[in-house]
């Protein structure tokens, strides 16, 4: 472990809240909003059709899962088990509902015409079923509209479309609630897996995910820290914190010197400033973390790491409304 990584019981982390976002209307606009106030829970709830959040930075890797949410209209996007992204959608109309299940990406093509409805434009559609489901940009009235396809706005479909492979897992949903983390290995378990890690004493599993990309996520709410590698919730603290979480921020980790960790506030959409902003050790030593589990993820930190903090609750219960699954290109 690094000397100066941190004094004997504080950890490195000042308070912020998650991050988010950019907003697009309709097939054609494209605009960046302000993340009004610390809820992110209360920005996503509050989308208007065509409206969309994206933050790729908080997560800039790891393996990518969707999950759309037929009863609120809605896809999530996670990126190592981290939300980076949330947009509107419109689903398939009564008589062509779209079906809930697990399905994979089987096929991409940005400029796709459907070859059972006319010749219909589908921009950056990616294939769920050989039948006829797909993801694509379209026309977004604010209520299920499409012949079964999950219709998103342009900019997000463009933006979703750069940041998948065939193959990502696609959750299609008509439960009350959508997960705030979402490991994806444990798809299947996710809810269950985001309340153990919301609740009771705290675990560490690393040897869940042995290696790959790492994210921290903080929540005021709940007083908790969670630790994701690869996709994967491997371990989960309560924790100590002096004050209120009141804002919404993101950072990476740029080095570890005899001083400590560096940690730089990602500017996120909506936000900007010249130069660095370099969380303050008075900020870091807001957050306690038992002496164990301090120990444990020190281990964990290097370049790249990203941190998110959140004012909001980490419950799936927050963001929406719990976890069902997708099977499907209009």
């Amino acid at each position: 472990m690094s000397a100066g990584l941190c004094s004997r019981r504080s950890f490195m982390w000042g308070m912020a809240g998650c991050a988010i976002v950019q907003w697009g209307g309709g097939m054609h606009a494209l605009a960046q909003a302000k993340l009004d106030g610390s809820s992110v829970a209360d920005t996503i709830q509050g989308l208007k059709p065509g409206q969309y959040l994206w933050s790729p930075a908080i997560a800039p890797a790891g393996p990518v899962l969707l999950i759309v949410n037929l009863t609120v209209q809605r896809a999530n996007v996670y990126r190592n088990g981290v939300l980076i992204g949330v947009s509107t959608v419109s689903s398939g109309k009564k008589g062509h509902e779209t079906p809930t299940g697990i399905f994979t990406v089987l096929q991409k093509h940005i400029d796709h015409k459907s070859n059972i409805y006319d010749s219909a434009p589908m921009p950056y559609m990616q294939r769920l079923t050989w039948t006829g489901i797909a993801l694509h940009a379209g026309h977004l009235p604010g209520y299920p509209a499409s012949h079964g396809c999950v219709r998103m706005p342009l900019a997000f479909a463009k933006l979703l479309y750069s940041s998948t492979k065939l193959g990502m897992t696609v959750v299609v949903t008509d439960s009350d609630s959508t997960p705030r983390i979402a490991p994806t290995p444990d798809l299947l378990q996710s809810v269950a897996a985001n309340t153990a890690a919301v609740e009771g004493k705290g675990f560490w599993t690393p040897e869940k995910a042995p290696k790959g990309p790492v994210s921290f996520v903080l929540s005021g709410a709940d007083k908790r820290l969670i630790v994701l590698r690869n996709g994967v919730i491997i371990g989960s603290s309560p924790i100590e914190i002096t004050g209120q979480v009141q804002q919404t921020a993101a950072y990476t980790l740029s080095t570890i010197d005899a001083q400590g960790p560096h940690w730089m506030q990602l500017p996120l959409p909506g936000q900007s400033w010249k130069g660095n902003r370099e969380m303050l050790p008075e900020e870091r030593s807001r957050v306690i973390v038992p002496e164990e589990f301090r120990h444990s993820i020190n281990d964990l930190l290097a370049p790249g790491v990203t941190l998110v903090v959140t004012a909001d609750s980490l419950r799936a219960s927050e963001t929406g409304e719990n976890l069902t699954v997708l099977d499907a290109v209009n």
